[in-house]
């Protein structure tokens, strides 16, 4: 789960979904308005990935949880 600064509409839901969508090797379990959560697959470094989509949609990740 992941907290995400400056999500305010289903727009932003959408554009972070959307953006997600381009990230292999994850399966988006829910995006909310300021939460993302994802499965990643054990032991992939692909948060990296999740981190840079949802910032490259123009957000900000804050804080990452297991």
């Amino acid at each position: 789960t992941l907290k995400v600064d400056g999500m305010s509409c289903n727009h932003c839901v959408r554009s972070v979904r959307m953006a997600l969508d381009s990230v292999e090797g994850i399966t988006v379990a829910e995006v909310g308005i300021g939460t993302v959560a994802v499965d990643i697959p054990p032991g992939s470094n692909l948060i990296g990935d999740v981190t840079a989509a949802i910032e490259n949609a123009g957000y900000h990740v804050t804080a990452v949880q297991s």
